[in-house]
């Protein structure tokens, strides 16, 4: 508070200590000093000296108290003031249907306007009918909006332009977007704010052609275009897909000098970010005068929905060296960009970020970190933040879809009945985590348990979880049962018909796998990539060379460019036929440098028709690639003691010991009454469960 601003309170000071008595003009105006200055100590003061001098009977210092208690949130003391006032005015009225409003007591302020209406001698005029309409709008409730609505008709207030913008933006928020054009087209007296008020009801309800209609007419009838109705417009383009009239709007923007806003430079921002051109989205960004927390959120948005990654990250530390705070639309746009790229250091610097300013404890923020720590593997420290936050589905979601990608894939069924303890419903997410661990350690009695959960709450019937049993009842060996599913599912997708055709391939059926791949095609669903894989696979192995060959030729027809998976069923194709050569050519005459799957596929195929040269050669670039894989060492290591050249085979062993390569343990999963067990090889089994300890038998 400056020199200036303290004079108002200098001269009251002074009229107290020269004796000079305070009146109803005076503090009137010292209180709303203390208000505009957030002077609550001193406030409370006057206004014990305002009883104490006998003011209290007078309504323009209550009307004026009852501001001040508000302005601090002190809604006791506004509710006090007004209900022991001796007399009130419109102004008491009006005073504390506001301080009701902007506190968020929406429910207080309706009740304040019903009996003002009611019981009070003086009737709500334009100002209570604008402070009670936006309470309305928050809540949604149409039907006082109507029940106002009668009444400003009935008093005649319906003429005056700021009311009939008020209840155009009322009803639009309350979704009655006919009775908000209605109220619109009737009004008398029209200006920029009509209009603009007008297209945003329309953009904020999606009804973007109408939008855009408006936006013509306002124009046509020669009203000023200002930012409001800029940054009203853009997003209705977006959403239309009419990037080359927001271009337009751009340029518009550009000669009149709007750019220069910040709320349209943000509108402009987004516009470019959601239309994938971020080079744009950049520019105007860094030619802003001005920026707000939103230009920040909206460009760091940008780069992460255009996979620009490491340009969110560092444009996030941009941000706060210019000392703007991250807020938590911030942090839910820049940590997905982490996990995406699993850079773990700056999620968990944005981590510790986020606990330093308090943003840790939003919902959306702390589910956010959770996700990020399970992408990058850590489902320790997911599982920390998880323990230590607010929790909804989607919080759930995470650790049982994180799980299911893991050896832990029990503690996504444990997180699944959690949910049903906790009061929290499973949605489709839940449903496929949770099949997909099923699927992923054969917990067959668990699975189909779930499939019956999934039937009583009618989930069976979304494609996802139809698609998460057929995949789980195939990996647990039963596909008849996928093929019931299969059979019943209304509408399949491509994800379907893989499913089936990598199930039957996998189970060894392999004609019926070529089968489903034709039938895909006459049920009217194109083949993509995975149908490729999952036929190419079939063919491999059943030894189908010339069909297999046929189906590669198929999908470069069709303009599906084959992928390094591709590539390397078609060597498994070639090598486990004897075609040795056939394959060295494919491999030698790629468009790229092969893969670990392609050399996996050749050294697999050397190994079972004995090749030793040829499978040392791949073996040579296999472990160039993937050094640290222990299946690829003891892949070689068996060829070389098979083809009875053991010193070879012990040379592969100590090289993996001289590199610190270990095999992973085995791991088993037993389904013992209604749990899962896992067993790992060395583990003892009193550690697992003490029940299965063999001491205890007997």
């Amino acid at each position: 508070m400056g020199v200036a601003d303290y004079s108002g309170f200098e001269i009251y000071n002074g009229m107290l200590r020269s004796g000079v008595k305070p009146d109803d003009h005076t503090f009137p105006f010292v209180i709303k000093l203390c208000s505009d200055f957030m002077e609550v100590k001193k406030g409370l003061e006057v206004h014990g000296l305002v009883v104490k001098s006998g003011f209290d009977y007078d309504v323009f210092v209550n009307n004026t108290l009852i501001l001040f208690y508000g302005n601090f949130g002190d809604l006791v003391g506004a509710r006090k003031v007004f209900e022991e006032m001796p007399e009130r005015d419109l102004i008491s009225w009006n005073s504390i249907i506001r301080v009701f409003s902007d506190n968020g007591c929406y429910f207080e302020a309706i009740g304040m306007f019903r009996k003002m209406g009611l019981w009070s001698e003086f009737k709500p005029n334009e100002v209570s009918v604008m402070s009670v309409l936006p309470v309305c709008a928050v809540l949604e409730d149409g039907m006082v909006v109507s029940e106002i609505h009668c009444y400003v008709i009935k008093v005649g207030l319906d003429c005056q332009v700021t009311v009939g913008n008020a209840f155009v933006d009322a009803y639009g928020k309350c979704l009655n977007v006919e009775s908000s054009r209605r109220v619109f087209d009737e009004m008398v007296e029209r200006n920029e704010v009509s209009w603009n008020t007008m297209i945003g009801t329309f953009a904020h309800n999606v009804f973007n052609n109408h939008a855009l209609e408006s936006f013509r007419f306002m124009i046509n009838e020669g009203w000023k275009v200002n930012s409001t109705t800029v940054s009203s417009l853009l997003p209705v383009l977006v959403e239309l897909g009419e990037f080359s009239r927001g271009r337009e709007v751009h340029g518009f923007c550009l000669r009149t000098g709007l750019e220069c806003d910040v709320f349209v430079a943000n509108a402009l921002i987004d516009m470019y970010a959601k239309s994938g051109r971020s080079a744009q989205a950049s520019a105007i960004f860094h030619k802003m005068g001005i920026r707000n927390v939103v230009s920040w959120n909206t460009m760091v948005a940008n780069f992460a929905q255009n996979k620009l990654e490491l340009e969110a990250i560092g444009l996030f530390a941009e941000m706060q060296s210019c000392g703007e705070t991250p807020t938590s639309v911030t942090l839910t746009n820049v940590l997905p960009a982490c996990a995406r790229i699993g850079c773990l250091r700056s999620g968990k610097e944005i981590h510790a970020s986020s606990v330093r300013n308090g943003s840790v404890t939003d919902l959306f923020v702390s589910n956010a970190i959770t996700d990020m720590y399970a992408k990058c593997g850590c489902l320790n420290l997911a599982q920390n933040v998880f323990d230590m936050s607010l929790r909804d589905e989607v919080s759930y979601n995470i650790l049982i879809v994180g799980y299911s990608q893991t050896s832990y894939c029990s503690k996504s069924l444990v997180l699944f009945s959690e949910m049903v303890t906790t009061g929290l419903k499973h949605d489709t997410v839940s449903f496929v985590g949770v099949l997909s661990a099923c699927a992923t350690i054969s917990a067959i009695k668990q699975g189909k348990e779930i499939h019956s959960f999934a039937v009583r709450r009618l989930f069976h019937e979304h494609l996802f979880v139809s698609n998460s049993l057929l995949d789980f009842y195939t990996k647990c060996g039963r596909i008849d049962l996928s093929q019931k599913i299969f059979d019943r599912i209304e509408n399949r997708d491509v994800a379907s018909w893989n499913t089936m055709i990598l199930g039957y391939g996998m189970l060894g059926d392999l004609h019926t796998a070529v089968d489903m791949f034709e039938a895909m095609r006459e049920d009217g669903v194109e083949h993509d990539s995975v149908s490729y894989i999952a036929v190419l696979s079939a063919c491999s192995h059943g030894g189908l060379v010339d069909r297999g060959k046929k189906y590669f030729n198929d999908m470069l027809a069709h303009n599906i460019e084959p992928s390094q998976m591709h590539y390397a069923c078609m060597v498994d194709l070639l090598g486990r036929s004897g075609l040795m050569e056939e394959a060295i050519n494919l491999i030698t005459g790629l468009p790229y440098k092969p893969d670990a799957n392609i050399w996996a596929a050749l050294l697999g195929a050397c190994r079972l028709h004995g090749n030793v040269d040829l499978g040392s050669w791949a073996a040579e670039h296999l472990l160039e690639l993937q050094p640290e894989h222990p299946g690829y060492y003891a892949l070689l290591s068996n060829m070389y003691a098979e083809a009875g050249r053991w010193g070879e085979a012990d040379r592969i062993r100590e090289l993996m010991k001289l590199r610190g390569v270990k095999k992973n343990p085995g791991c088993s999963w037993v389904q013992i009454q209604d749990k899962v067990h896992a067993f790992i090889v060395g583990q003892r089994l009193e550690r697992l469960d003490p029940c299965l300890s063999l001491e205890s038998v007997g």
